[in-house]
């Protein structure tokens, strides 16, 4: 009996001896569970930047005709499925949401951390509508918030997500009023797109809204919305308010195609739509996005169709214009674009063109081309805006000319070209040579595998809705016939 006495004495005096101070013992100091809202700010900011400015370049502007790409070219020949150099932002979006979200949290329980919640709204709906915009329905609403929430998240319909409470423009007037509402003395710090200027983030909250009423305006009646936006003129008007920041030329904070080794550099060239466009309107610009092709005996340029069958097409590389400069060597030039002055009075001009709003569309689009060649640091020749870039051109319409003068300046720009394209079907796009995609342009990008295998039971669903997560079932915006 002295012994079981003995014994259970033993363990519980070990037992004891285990658990005190367990939980502190067993804490690792040196790594931090908790990040200040201002750190996170500028790694979403930064991050999200940085990667959809690479994934711009290396898949969106394969998409939309920019440029083409000589191997590793699956996505170039539409099978979106099989992203090689790029063409998998799910992560990137779903990443970065997840950790706005937490400094949004943090903006509404810490009082001395309420400055964050307006930018980190704005934020949320800036990549929530690029997350929608190339997907269709997402896990939205119940998404971002695994730890307190849930993490197999239902699919949401675009059209909520972007009409309804605590959608995408919901949120943009609830950030513009927690921005006026805003009465502390804390600065916003972290903020790489504005310095901490706040007013700053309400004419961007108020592009954005602009950016995504033209957006919806095939479903829905927005004229009322945007003529008020309008007529208040608190939005992006020049290229010193645009949300952006600035590349650099030397690591870590440099243009990745900077970084990377000269070959993958080499296998993006211009394609032939982009060089036709340029060529056609007599545009400088080509000179600043791309380089004369090393054969050429009189500086000239030449583009190759984009998604070619690497396999059993022979490419000389000298045959073909390589990306300019500023995409390598002088990346201090090169800017993460979130919104602009140009691509906001394109939008404008389009409302107006459209009737939206009453004003003069072809002043606006003249403006936007104005400032979009200073954006892209080349000089409008005097003569530009009378040849065939003339708005009221001959064979052209004022929207195909907005559209296209926006198609052109969105390069790297995630994947807007594309989209505007799905959206209003300008510019003309040509049929890739050796399509995986049955020669149809795809008009949504695929779940990635991993939207599967994590939440199995949700995504049939969105499945079934986009005939088997199909490339050719249009998002809800989308009218095109």
């Amino acid at each position: 009996m002295k012994n079981i006495i003995y014994t259970v004495a033993i363990f519980a005096i070990t037992f004891a001896s285990c658990t005190k101070d367990f939980e502190e013992i067993n804490t690792n100091q040196n790594a931090p569970v908790a990040v200040q809202p201002n750190l996170l700010l500028r790694q979403v900011i930064y991050d999200f930047g940085e990667q959809m400015s690479y994934e711009g370049f290396v898949a969106g502007d394969l998409l939309a005709q920019h440029r083409t790409a000589l191997d590793f070219n699956l996505f170039d020949r539409h099978d979106l499925k099989s992203p090689q150099l790029g063409g998998n932002p799910w992560p990137i979006f779903y990443t970065n949401l997840r950790d706005n979200e937490i400094v949004l949290k943090q903006s509404r329980e810490t009082p001395a951390f309420a400055v964050y919640e307006g930018p980190a709204l704005i934020l949320k709906a800036y990549m929530t509508a690029g997350l929608t915009d190339l997907f269709g329905d997402v896990p939205y609403f119940e998404a971002f918030n695994g730890i307190e929430g849930s993490v197999t998240p239902a699919y949401d319909l675009q059209e909520d997500i972007y009409q309804n409470e605590n959608g995408i423009l919901d949120n943009l007037d609830k950030g513009i009023a927690a921005i006026n509402g805003y009465s502390g003395s804390i600065p916003l710090q972290g903020d790489i797109l504005y310095d901490g200027n706040l007013q700053s983030w309400i004419q961007f909250a108020n592009s954005l809204k602009i950016k995504y009423l033209v957006r919806i305006s095939g479903k829905v009646d927005v004229s009322s919305q945007l003529q008020t936006i309008f007529s208040e003129g608190n939005y992006i008007k020049n290229n010193s308010e645009n949300a952006v920041f600035d590349f650099t030329n030397s690591e870590p904070n440099s243009f990745r195609l900077a970084q990377l080794r000269i070959g993958d550099f080499n296998n993006f060239v211009l394609s032939e739509t982009m060089e036709e466009i340029l060529i056609d309107l007599n545009d400088d610009r080509i000179g600043s996005f791309f380089r004369p092709f090393a054969n050429s005996t009189s500086a000239g340029f030449n583009g190759l169709i984009n998604g070619i069958n690497s396999s059993t097409t022979s490419i000389a590389l000298a045959d073909f214009s390589l990306s300019g400069t500023a995409f390598r060597e002088d990346t201090s030039t090169l800017d993460a674009n979130f919104m602009t002055a140009w691509e906001t009075n394109f939008l404008l001009a389009e409302a107006a063109e459209k009737g939206f709003i009453s004003t003069n569309s072809e002043s606006l689009y003249n403006t936007g081309v104005a400032q979009a060649f200073e954006y892209w640091n080349t000089n409008l020749p005097a003569t530009y805006l009378a040849g065939n870039a003339n708005f009221n051109a001959i064979g052209k319409t004022p929207l195909e000319q907005i559209i296209t003068q926006k198609w052109i300046a969105s390069v790297i720009n995630g994947y807007e070209g594309w989209i505007e394209f799905r959206r209003t079907g300008f510019p003309s796009l040509k049929n890739i040579s050796a399509s995986l995609n049955n020669g149809l342009i795809p008009v949504r990008m695929p779940y990635p595998p991993e939207a599967a295998s994590l939440n199995q039971e949700n995504y049939k669903v969105a499945e079934t809705a986009t005939n088997g997560n199909s490339l050719d079932v249009p998002v809800w915006w989308n009218s095109l016939p």
